[in-house]
């Protein structure tokens, strides 16, 4: 008898491995191979499931073959459709010195899971998170405001499982929140929360949300306001203050790489985040996005 013992982090890799296995490819032996076969069976995943706007304009969940990167992908839309959970490996190439997740590592994931809920809905087939009414009139969603707070920092190996859901805010924009857990033990180790704003991508000014626009992503979006951080009156989002000239902490020069620029051509969020990191050093961090450089100026 063939007798595994393995983590999560194992499980996951195994997972893959069974899944890319050619069905001709001999594994170890004939005896072994059943026990392998019962094994990869076991942690076999439930079926993609992708988020629908039924005939009465409410959302509905529906499972589904999907593509080959939501199959590969170890996300899924929640029940009610109105979320999304995605599990992540901390890679080698993600942590720091101390072998723990960086701040622009977890910001990345942020990015990341909340473009795979976007495409989960059937938006951001060519940006992030863009409607098809955004696509049409060449509009894009930019970060206004981030706020993190990473309470224990995953380590190399370690599984992290982060969900996501947005909410309308206002005219002027939508808000993104997301929760951090610990795979394994299933501990809160981060929240973060964001405002985002809508820009014309041509111009490059900001342009109220439509009622197109709202109509086709507040229908994913939960009813009642739900906030990764419990309290509704929290400084999370607030107006940063304004900065003394010169600050306490500073870095001129700075010049924005090719490196930099992401696919809505401009330097990406998670970028800043890096600068801010290489004067100080910080765990809760707020930032607020006054000016968007395209590499250009």
């Amino acid at each position: 008898m063939l007798k595994v013992s393995c983590n999560v982090t194992d499980q996951i890799h195994v997972l893959s491995q069974c899944r890319f296995l050619p069905p001709s490819a001999p594994l170890f032996s004939s005896f072994r191979r059943r026990n392998a076969a019962t094994l990869c069976a076991s942690l076999t995943r439930p079926p993609v499931v992708a988020a629908l706007v039924s005939d009465k304009g409410e959302p509905c969940v529906q499972s589904g073959s999907g593509s080959l990167a939501d199959r590969l992908r170890l996300g899924t839309l929640v029940e009610d459709g109105l979320s999304y959970k995605e599990k992540f490996i901390v890679r080698c190439y993600e942590v720091g010195i101390n072998k723990t997740a960086t701040v622009e590592t977890i910001a990345n994931l942020l990015q990341e899971v909340g473009c795979n809920h976007a495409q989960g809905v059937g938006f951001s087939t060519d940006g992030f998170a863009t409607t098809p009414t955004m696509r049409k009139l060449h509009l894009i969603w930019v970060t206004a405001r981030m706020h993190i707070e990473i309470y224990k920092y995953p380590a190399w190996g370690d599984v992290v499982e982060i969900e996501t859901w947005c909410q309308g805010e206002g005219r002027i924009g939508t808000r993104r929140d997301w929760i951090l857990k610990d795979y394994a033990t299933g501990q809160v180790i981060g929240r973060a929360t964001s405002k985002w704003v809508m820009m014309n991508q041509d111009t490059r000014r900001l342009q109220k949300v439509s009622d197109d626009v709202r109509d086709e992503y507040l229908v994913h979006c939960p009813r009642d306001l739900r906030l990764a951080f419990p309290e509704e009156n929290n400084s999370s989002l607030k107006k940063i203050p304004k900065l003394e000239d010169p600050g306490h902490y500073s870095r001129l020069g700075l010049m924005p790489r090719r490196a930099d620029l992401d696919m809505n051509q401009h330097v990406n969020n998670v970028t800043y985040i890096g600068w801010v990191l290489e004067v100080s050093i910080l765990v809760p961090i707020s930032l607020e996005f006054l000016k968007y450089y395209t590499g250009q100026e």
